[in-house]
C-alpha cells in the first residue's frame, strides 16, 4: 500500500529541525519509500563530479540532500 503525505511537491515548507532550521525552501520531490522530501536551498551537500561530455572538467557540484519529512512542516504562501 502505497504512503500518502500531506505535503506535495511545489508545497512551501519550513525546516523545524538539523542545520537548516528555520529556512524556507519549495519541495522539490518527495521520496515515499525514504519518508524523505527534497527542499529547494536547503541541506547543501558538495558531489564529485567525473568529467563528461557536457562538463569536461568535472570538479564539484552542490545538490540538495533528502531531509525527512518529520523535520520539515507545510507553511502557507
Amino acid at each position: 500500500m502505497a504512503k500518502t503525505f500531506k505535503i506535495k511537491k511545489g508545497d512551501q515548507v519550513m525546516v523545524i529541525a538539523g542545520d537548516d532550521k528555520g529556512k524556507t525552501g519549495e519541495v522539490i520531490q518527495v521520496l515515499t519509500k525514504k519518508d524523505a522530501v527534497i527542499v529547494a536551498g536547503c541541506k547543501m551537500a558538495k558531489k564529485a563530479v567525473k568529467p563528461s561530455e557536457q562538463n569536461k572538467e568535472g570538479g564539484f557540484a552542490n545538490v540538495e540532500m533528502p531531509i525527512h519529512i518529520s523535520n520539515v512542516k507545510k507553511v502557507e504562501a
